[in-house]
């Protein structure tokens, strides 16, 4: 083995994780994107050399073959939440999927990590669930020992779930959440690269859930963030009939102008959230990998104090106001 990844979407959320900790084992990384220019951060992963960011659109064969010539391993990180345009789920979490399994099975690959979702269904209710669900199907079909991985809503400082509600708390005294009572089972970014890393090391096979330690609702997640930020705010949660319709604006208005202005929620996401995000009785899990999940308590007040009141000096205020009363 020559000890060469290549990690489509490597630059992203998940996989810059699982570029650094590949790195870390001595292994050479190619970070396959579609703007090398702005993955240039992923280079001091490792020495010089080590880690390399190429261009690749996951839409294009020799593209993608391209990016795994003389590779070990592969894992697909790519994924969307847009249904429109050029890369939308069909052609992303579906046929992007399968481009990179029929590839590395043809270029002799024996190892793929293919990173999924909790709710991935062929005949799931939402196209974002169909999608990954119909990814995962094609990518087993070329690559029956590949790793399949499926976590829940996914935390870590570059995420876009808790940072984006926290941002929202600046400027609104509420925060609307549409399924506030729909479970979630939050894990840690890096938790979810450890599992692919057993993937790429040939250590796991199969289809894995991963959670972490807690299950909590939409509307308790929110309240455990605005306990970090040392704010408060109005959690309002929003049926889901009027979750549609809201949806149902926000698709017309980003259908009108072309994109120019980004759905805040669409109809597919409303649909999603109707179906709990919980790890599956049964399932296999972090556990079975031997790693150990990373709670949220843990974690989130390393990232989103930039959100308190005042920032950085927030706990240096609070000691101050201590000293005082005493």
């Amino acid at each position: 083995m020559t000890n060469l990844v290549t990690i489509y979407g490597g630059s992203g959320f998940v996989g810059r994780y699982i570029a650094r900790r590949m790195a870390k084992l001595g292994w050479r990384v190619r970070v396959a994107v579609r703007r090398p220019n702005e993955a240039i951060f992923v280079r001091p992963y490792g020495a010089v050399g080590q880690v390399e960011p190429v261009l690749c659109n996951i839409r294009d064969d020799e593209s993608v073959r391209a990016a795994m010539i003389g590779a070990d391993a592969v894992v697909n990180c790519v994924g969307t939440f847009d249904k429109g345009g050029k890369n939308n789920f069909q052609a992303v979490q579906n046929e992007g999927a399968a481009r990179i399994a029929r590839l590395a099975a043809a270029e002799g690959i024996t190892r793929m990590v293919h990173i999924s979702a909790i709710g991935a269904d062929a005949d799931g209710n939402s196209l974002y669930a169909k999608s990954k669900g119909q990814g995962e199907a094609a990518v087993l079909e070329r690559m029956p020992k590949a790793t399949i991985l499926r976590p829940s809503v996914i935390f870590g400082p570059e995420d876009a779930f808790f940072n984006r509600f926290a941002k929202m708390t600046r400027l609104s005294p509420v925060i609307p959440v549409v399924g506030g009572n729909t479970k979630f089972q939050p894990v840690y970014v890096d938790d979810v690269a450890q599992a692919a890393v057993k993937g790429v090391l040939g250590e796991a096979e199969g289809i894995y859930e991963l959670g972490g330690p807690d299950v909590r609702s939409f509307s308790e997640l929110m309240h455990e963030m605005l306990r970090t930020i040392r704010r408060r705010r109005l959690v309002l949660n929003i049926p889901f009939f009027v979750g549609g319709i809201m949806g149902s604006v926000s698709d017309l208005i980003q259908s009108i102008t072309l994109g120019l202005v980004p759905a805040q929620i669409t109809r597919d996401q409303v649909r999603s959230l109707r179906a709990d995000n919980v790890v599956s009785d049964g399932a296999k899990g972090l556990e079975d990998l031997g790693i150990r999940p990373t709670a949220t308590k843990a974690v989130l007040d390393e990232y989103l104090w930039p959100y308190r009141p005042s920032g950085q000096y927030d706990a240096i205020k609070e000691s101050a106001k201590n000293l005082r009363s005493q």
